[in-house]
């Protein structure tokens, strides 16, 4: 897990990176989401939130990698992210939880050659599946880029792109 913390109590995270908070004030945001896709859980029981950074589908690509950071691809994020929710003391199968996912475009592939941002998405929900969780709001595809970050307080996402005004799911 990495957690990059800003002075202002942001956890910033890369691509790869996955992370959760729980105290109050606090934010967790990653930037610049093309094919990569961001999945967020956020606990209402607890308020604690959680961000994972997937830019593959599959791990077996790169089973050493996936050992270090098991962001990186949708197959290990899920477990990945319910491990350091279950740690500030969400549930470790993630019962109850709120799930979103933000990105998932085709902002280098526009004849959808390799569909990365498609098969992330989809990667993705299949892993949440095995859990019985699925989304219950998406922003996913499309051709912009996305920034996103989630808050601990109100459980707001809230999603910035420089080709329109932010919007919330």
């Amino acid at each position: 897990m990495v957690l990059n913390r800003t002075n202002n109590g942001t956890v910033m995270l890369g691509i790869g990176d996955y992370g959760a908070a729980k105290e109050s004030g606090q934010v967790v945001k990653t930037l610049a989401l093309g094919s990569c896709v961001a999945l967020l859980m956020l606990d209402p029981h607890t308020h604690i939130v959680g961000m994972a950074h997937v830019a593959l589908p599959e791990s077996s690509i790169s089973p050493d990698r996936a050992k270090d950071k098991p962001g990186h691809f949708a197959d290990t994020a899920v477990p990945a992210l319910l491990k350091a929710m279950a740690d500030l003391g969400g549930n470790p199968n993630g019962k109850g939880y709120i799930v979103k996912l933000v990105g998932g475009a085709r902002v280098m592939d526009p004849n959808s050659t390799f569909s990365i941002g498609k098969r992330n998405v989809l990667a993705l929900k299949k892993a949440l599946w095995k859990y019985g969780l699925g989304p219950r709001a998406e922003d996913v595809g499309g051709s912009i880029s996305r920034t996103v970050e989630v808050d601990v307080d109100m459980g707001r996402v809230v999603i910035t792109s420089a080709k329109r005004e932010q919007w919330e799911i």
